[in-house]
């Protein structure tokens, strides 16, 4: 039986691509019971949910720097240290009230003000009249602007944009919704731009919104270095939920929806004053933190193809601690920094053996992720290694559970492969089909993804800087962001092969003689 399967398994491997024994016996020293150690111990109470800016997060990172120099792994050769000090801002309200007719609004029921879409000053305003100018649209196909003068003004929108019964949208002419109904930054922008004192939007996505905002609202840290000069060229802006637009708009409601059905009848612009009585306070709460993003690096073999560098990520960071409750975070994400702990000691041991590989690898363990992907965008910012030296990224974020899709734990979703590069997506694909045999799920790299997992892991900030990036993922659970995110939970043969997987394409990536190249548009 052996002489039988031996060769037949040679064929099956040469027929995806080319067996290489070295890369699998690297691959061989990322084990389960390794990761396990990392898992149980980065998922522990003494790390107290590893938040950024906290102790337990400064704890975690000297943890990860402990383990690369347990495996001999460098810092950058121009550096002394493995840290990348990254410094966040804390913006949240001090208070907050409104007031509308005398009846007091509840906050992220009633209403939502976003603390880094408002001004510092003023902390009261008063509004007596709002202007009701339809969506707050100025597009060469229509206009709510046009022939208006809004400058001073207390300006009241919708914050879709005009639809005809038949569901056709008047910017597009399609069923297919144009930016301005996509990104209300845009209309913010533009009241901006046009000198709105104010800016009230009656949102009739406020429920599907009202976790964004309260991720700002409640936890919202950002990179910046004065906060007091961005918030000076804030406007006030108030997001209205439906049910309060007829308290808002008092006695003029009808008149104004009737306005609205209008102007998706017709596709014109419409407008009308509205008296009001609106108070409102709010107090910003301004706070600056540090945290720090880790890296260690495998400087290439390759006299030549060093100054190019593969990137290896995941982030460290999590939700921290509630009151009592601590968020461990074992999937998210102590799973994908174990892997690529792991990830780099198969490369210095390949190092340390004169076996490659023959570009540099930079691993980085990201803080922030969990407050807006900041780690990786303060990378991508001010990045060790040109970016245009950056071959790829490739991205590990929670691959230690399964989810309600999956009866077979023997799977990873793939994402981002092909959005910018055919040849990383080959070259995972053919990894997976000579060595790990994982199913391998794109259903979260469609371009309609309504979760937008595309957007919401590191490997972003390398991509949207048109660096290809792949993310391996194995879904979300009923204990995504909750306190039950235990290591107990963890199926580490399973992370383990999706981390081997992870290393064989990177290990691909830094060894194959051409570079990935850019060769796929408009899905990024």
């Amino acid at each position: 039986m052996k002489l039988v399967i031996f060769p037949l398994l040679f064929i099956t491997a040469g027929l995806y691509a080319q067996f290489d024994s070295t890369a699998y016996k690297l691959a061989q020293t990322i084990q389960a019971s390794t990761l396990r150690d990392h898992i149980y111990k980065l998922a522990s109470p003494e790390f107290e949910g590893r938040e950024t800016g906290t102790e337990g997060n400064h704890k975690a990172r000297l943890y990860i720097e402990s383990q690369f120099k347990a495996d001999g792994i460098k810092p950058i050769a121009s550096d002394t240290n493995y840290f990348q000090d990254v410094a966040f801002t804390s913006i949240k309200w001090a208070s907050i009230s409104l007031t509308i007719s005398g009846v007091v609004m509840e906050h992220m029921r009633d209403f939502v003000c976003n603390p880094q879409l408002f001004p510092v000053s003023p902390e009261t305003l008063n509004v007596s009249s709002l202007l009701f100018l339809g969506y707050g649209i100025d597009d060469p196909a229509y206009s709510d602007y046009a022939g208006v003068d809004v400058k001073g003004k207390n300006i009241v929108i919708y914050n879709r944009e005009p639809q005809t019964s038949d569901g056709r949208y008047k910017i597009t002419g399609t069923n297919e919704p144009s930016p301005w109904t996509k990104d209300v930054i845009k209309k913010i922008n533009l009241a901006k731009e046009k000198g709105v004192a104010s800016l009230w939007i009656i949102d009739n996505q406020f429920k599907d919104h009202v976790v964004s905002y309260k991720k700002a609202v409640v936890g919202g840290d950002n990179l910046m270095g004065d906060p007091t000069d961005l918030l000076k060229t804030q406007i006030p802006v108030v997001f209205i939920a439906p049910i309060q637009d007829e308290r808002l708009l008092g006695k003029k409601y009808k008149k104004v929806e009737k306005l609205k059905s209008k102007i998706d009848k017709t596709g014109k612009p419409y407008k009308v004053t509205v008296p009001t009585s609106i108070q409102w306070t709010g107090q910003h709460d301004i706070k600056t933190t540090t945290g720090a993003n880790v890296m260690a690096y495998i400087e290439g073999t390759d006299p030549v193809k060093k100054n190019e560098v593969v990137v290896v990520s995941a982030h460290y960071d999590h939700l921290g601690m509630r009151g009592k409750d601590i968020y461990f975070g074992a999937d998210d994400n102590a799973s994908g920094t174990s892997a690529v702990l792991e990830i780099a000691q198969a490369m210095e041991i390949a190092k340390s053996k004169g076996e490659g590989p023959k570009r540099s690898v930079l691993c980085i363990l990201m803080t922030g992720e969990e407050k807006g992907l900041l780690g990786s965008q303060y990378y991508a910012e001010h990045p060790v290694f040109p970016l245009a030296n950056t071959v790829a990224d490739v991205n590990i974020d929670m691959i230690g559970r399964i989810d309600t899709k999956h009866t077979d734990a023997n799977y990873t979703y793939v994402i981002g492969s092909d959005r910018l590069s055919t040849a990383l997506h080959a070259i995972n694909e053919n990894a997976n089909k000579t060595y790990t045999h994982l199913q391998l799920d794109y259903t979260y790299n469609a371009d309609d993804d309504p979760n937008r997992f595309y957007y919401r892991s590191d490997h972003y900030n390398f991509a949207k800087n048109g660096i290809p990036a792949i993310f391996f993922f194995s879904g979300v659970h009923e204990d995504y962001h909750r306190p039950t995110d235990t290591p107990d939970k963890i199926m580490f043969d399973k992370a383990t092969t999706i981390a081997q997987l992870a290393f064989y394409t990177a290990w691909e990536l830094a060894n194959r003689e051409e570079r990935i190249k850019v060769d796929v548009v408009g899905r990024n």
